[in-house]
């Protein structure tokens, strides 16, 4: 029997905080302006794209004792953008970053029921944590957890949420006294969960909303983080966006689902991924070079540097070889709010690789960053790019890409037009929206029924 074919899954993330967008080109617009948000949005949408999706960072980074330079100052609350977003488009999925480290349940969970409620049933939540300290500096917690036990308050901090989406237990019928008609009103219950971080009691104020709680979206490459995402999550963001990369990671992930009985489908997997586009193969591939020189100036290179040697490079020729001296091994001083950062486990081993690389390549340091902070997923033609999406997804790399365009707001429109027809085409992609909630676009199951909040809480902890 042959394998039958999958649909591809589109999303649309509007990047913020990285040097993938290239600030300097003129078609770059504001990332604090509602026009940008909502040209993104729509555009995503007119691709019947399945989501769109917004990151979020709680404080801006710094390099050597100065504000990072690639952050964007002034970046609007998630909540408020998505919500606003819902009162413009009409099927698009709206996802929001939000840090399980250091907010509380009752309250994130009253947000996306709410926002559930106003966009009919189009909310995920990316749960994520934080790591360091000086993040925890802008909150009255403050402090920091090890990773280990980031996964686990976000465990129960899902847990928790869960518990009060599922705490309304449905309606009761009253007679309005003045009409003598018969009323439908919501009937909250009672919710009660405590474990070793939440100890949390009352009664939930939201109503359950059109998809009973938001579609739950994990991104981490741990084994820590795969394991969380393969008990709660409903997808999973990567970075593996290659074909061996892709289909082990798939393989892994898509593995571990047995254990908490669910089925290989209940999960996607879904790779970051860019684009560069011309209108032939070679006319893009001069593009995307382009596009890597703009997105590391020598500037960034020297930024890049720092974070792994843990050392003011500033005066460092970006043009000329890679350092001569080892990093600095311990607490990371110099770049402080980076994730990247808490990466680089053994750095002296990682500069060793970086030189034995630059040497066999002759590369530069900065030519030598362009090489190892990635390069651009798809390049090529629209039917080339089409192509290659499509293989990734039938080969189980992935279930779909969530593109990130190197400007915004306007730089999904040249992939509506030219590259979502194609595989409209081909018959992988839809042509119309066919469900109203998020979850109908991702092809999840509807939820059953709420279970009591006790039993929902031990489940998804």
């Amino acid at each position: 029997m042959s394998k039958p074919i999958k649909q591809v899954h589109l999303a649309a993330h509007f990047p913020g905080v990285n040097n993938t967008t290239v600030w300097s080109d003129p078609a770059a617009g504001s990332h604090i302006e509602f026009a940008s948000f909502r040209h993104f949005a729509q555009t995503a949408e007119r691709g019947k794209f399945d989501f769109f999706f917004l990151a979020e960072g709680l404080r801006l980074r710094e390099q050597n004792g100065l504000m990072y330079d690639l952050d964007v100052v002034g970046r609007p609350d998630t909540f408020t953008v998505l919500a606003a977003l819902a009162a413009v488009t009409d099927h698009i999925g709206l996802t929001g970053t939000i840090n399980s480290t250091f907010n509380e349940p009752y309250e994130v969970a009253r947000q996306f029921a709410s926002l559930d409620h106003l966009s009919g049933g189009r909310t995920a939540w990316n749960v994520v944590t934080s790591w360091d300290a000086f993040t925890g500096e802008n909150f009255r917690r403050g402090g920091y957890l090890p990773q280990e036990e980031r996964y686990a308050r976000a465990k129960a901090f899902l847990a928790a949420a869960l518990v009060l989406f599922d705490s309304w237990t449905g309606d009761e019928i009253v007679a309005d006294q003045e009409s003598g008609q018969f009323l439908r009103r919501p009937l909250p219950g009672a919710f009660e969960h405590r474990d070793a971080y939440f100890d949390i009691s009352g009664h939930f104020n939201v109503p359950r909303g059109p998809q009973g709680r938001p579609v739950i979206f994990q991104a981490g490459d741990s084994d820590e983080g795969r394991e969380f995402a393969a008990s709660s999550a409903d997808a999973i963001f990567t970075g593996h966006s290659t074909l061996e990369a892709g289909q082990a990671f798939y393989t892994d992930v898509k593995g571990r689902l047995a254990r908490y009985g669910r089925a290989r489908e209940s999960l996607l997997v879904l790779p970051a991924a860019t684009f560069v586009l011309g209108d032939t193969d070679a006319e893009a591939a001069e593009l995307a070079h382009e596009v890597r020189l703009a997105q590391v100036s020598g500037q960034t290179a020297i930024r890049f540097l720092e974070q792994l040697w843990n050392r003011d490079l500033s005066d460092h020729d970006p043009d000329g070889p890679l350092p001569a001296v080892d990093p600095v091994v311990g607490e990371n001083t110099i770049a402080r709010g980076r994730a990247s950062v808490r990466m680089f486990r053994d750095p002296v081993a990682v500069a060793r690789q970086w030189r034995a690389l630059a040497e066999a390549k002759n590369l530069t340091s900065r030519e030598l960053i362009i090489e190892v902070t990635g390069r651009q997923t798809f390049v090529g033609s629209a039917a080339t790019v089409a192509g290659a999406i499509n293989d990734l997804v039938q080969a189980d790399a992935s279930d779909g890409f969530i593109l990130v365009p190197h400007v915004t707001p306007g730089g999904l429109d040249s992939f509506v037009d030219t590259v979502v027809p194609l595989l409209q085409e081909r018959g992988v992609y839809r042509t119309e929206y066919e469900g109203t909630t998020l979850r109908d676009h991702l092809g999840l199951p509807p939820l059953g029924a709420p279970t009591q909040a006790g039993e929902r809480g031990q489940a998804a902890g």
